[in-house]
């Protein structure tokens, strides 16, 4: 029996030193492939018969300034330590085999000996296998006169395959030309992806073509984060499992939808009738009252005070001219559907902050845009005829990220088309500052009315028109 035990740990300990020289090779084989695959691409000088002769060492200017060595390095660097974490491993093993064996106390079976290989080393060899993959080193692209290297963005930075499927270039199939004149297709993501890496890879870790994981608040946290545009995945998007058809338009234009037709599961609330605006556990402080339609309906028909314009007013201004517009406030559309009544067709941006906004505008038989502040608007120039904006871009904006966005906003209003600021307030104190950034770009004032809302706020009302701009 003690020689049984001495042969088995003895083939044991002859198995594992074998397993150990196989991984020192590999990881000897790694470092030389990848010093050759600089090599061959100028990362590391050529040195001719003259070894002071460094003429013809390549540099990062020349063609491959643009190359993101640091995310290649960190790719080679995390393949290195799992290899190392894996020898250590199995140095540790064949350490206590080797103890049990001078204490003539080993019980490793053959079943246990497989389970350590299949628990402990093989998932290792194979996430290495797949670190090794994943780097990617660029080739020379030919078709530039420059020598630019054919790296997609970012391709070594994330490790999610998925991720990494959809920001490589997509070439066009027999080199022909898209329809937008080009011989590639880059999916784009939001630059802030980046330093939100570990949310975005969780949100790209599925199985392709089964059902997406119920996980639309991290998506939507990605794109208040940043991570905006969010890349497409390749997954069955759920909807509730009680959804019902939604009501004829002539009914829910004023009418709340179905309980049963949203997905519930990540609001504090649990029915429409829970975001009422007397209770305070409603899970959102902005647009108090826009689910209590009764109340909605009297919006923009009554004055409450001088800062409230009414939509005929509005009209009256360019008669006949309003047909398409934009919506940008914190709502569940109900300015859309007041201005559908004078046949103007409204967008409405929405996020589902606290509430189903999105879901709300659009089961009520509008447009919704599911949009954040990061993005530029989806419209082109001089295309729209109005911009109403309430309840939204308050005192709390940057003054230059309120810059970009008004200037965007100027880019996709048409000469002689109308900006809506609805109740904009702010501190008094700050009041100068943010009527300069609307006054900047010399609309003709229609309205204008500052009031207070409080002894330190104000309110700021204002329906200007852009002018005219000739090449």
């Amino acid at each position: 029996m003690e020689r049984l035990c001495f042969s088995r740990c003895s083939r044991f300990t002859r198995v594992l030193a074998f397993l150990q020289i196989i991984l020192g090779g590999f990881v000897i084989l790694i470092s030389i492939t990848t010093l050759h695959r600089f090599y061959s691409i100028g990362f590391i000088p050529h040195m001719g018969s003259d070894a002071n002769d460094c003429s013809t060492f390549n540099t990062l200017t020349e063609g491959y300034a643009d190359f993101d060595l640091k995310a290649l390095s960190d790719r080679v660097e995390e393949v290195v330590t799992k290899l190392s974490d894996l020898q250590d491993k199995l140095e540790a093993t064949v350490q206590k085999i080797n103890k049990d064996k001078a204490k003539k106390n080993s019980n490793m079976t053959l079943t246990e000996f497989k389970r350590f290989l299949e628990e402990d080393v093989i998932p290792e060899l194979y996430g290495a296998h797949i670190g090794l993959r994943l780097v990617r080193i660029p080739k020379l692209d030919n078709n530039y006169s420059t020598g630019s290297p054919k790296e997609d963005p970012l391709i070594n930075f994330f490790t999610i395959e998925e991720t990494r499927k959809y920001i490589t270039a997509k070439d066009n199939r027999e080199g022909k030309m898209s329809v937008y004149g080009t011989n590639k297709i880059y999916n784009t993501i939001g630059h802030a992806c980046v330093v939100m890496r570990k949310e975005l890879e969780e949100y790209m870790n599925y199985d392709v073509g089964s059902y997406c994981k119920d996980d639309w608040d991290l998506g939507q946290k990605l794109m208040l984060g940043g991570c905006d545009p969010l890349p497409r995945r390749r997954c069955l998007t759920r909807a509730s499992k009680l959804y019902q058809r939604p009501l004829p338009i002539n009914e829910s234009l004023w009418s709340l939808p179905d309980d049963r037709n949203v997905r519930w599961s990540r609001y504090q609330c649990r029915d429409f009738k829970c975001l009422a605006n007397r209770n305070l556990k409603r899970g959102f402080s902005k647009c108090t009252g826009c689910f209590e339609m009764e109340k909605e309906k009297l919006r923009w028909v009554r004055n409450s005070s001088s800062a409230d314009f009414l939509i005929s007013e509005v009209l009256a201004v360019k008669p006949g001219e309003i047909r398409i517009g934009l919506d940008v406030s914190v709502g569940t559309g109900s300015f859309a559907a007041r201005m559908r009544e004078w046949n103007v067709t409204i967008v409405s941006t929405a996020m589902n902050i606290g509430a189903p906004f999105s879901e709300t505008i659009a089961l009520r038989g509008l447009l919704p845009l599911y949009a954040s502040l990061s993005q530029r608007l989806p419209f082109f120039d001089n295309t729209l005829d109005l911009i109403h904006t309430s309840v939204f871009l308050d005192g709390w904006v940057d003054l230059q990220l309120l810059d970009f966005i008004l200037f965007d906003w100027d880019r996709v209003l048409r000469p002689g088309g109308l900006l809506w600021v609805d109740r904009f307030f702010c501190r008094r104190k700050d009041l100068d500052d943010y009527m300069y950034m609307f006054l900047q770009f010399r609309y003709k004032k229609h309205k204008w009315v500052v009031s207070f809302k409080s002894k330190d706020e104000v309110y700021l009302s204002a329906l200007l028109e852009k002018p005219p701009r000739s090449l």
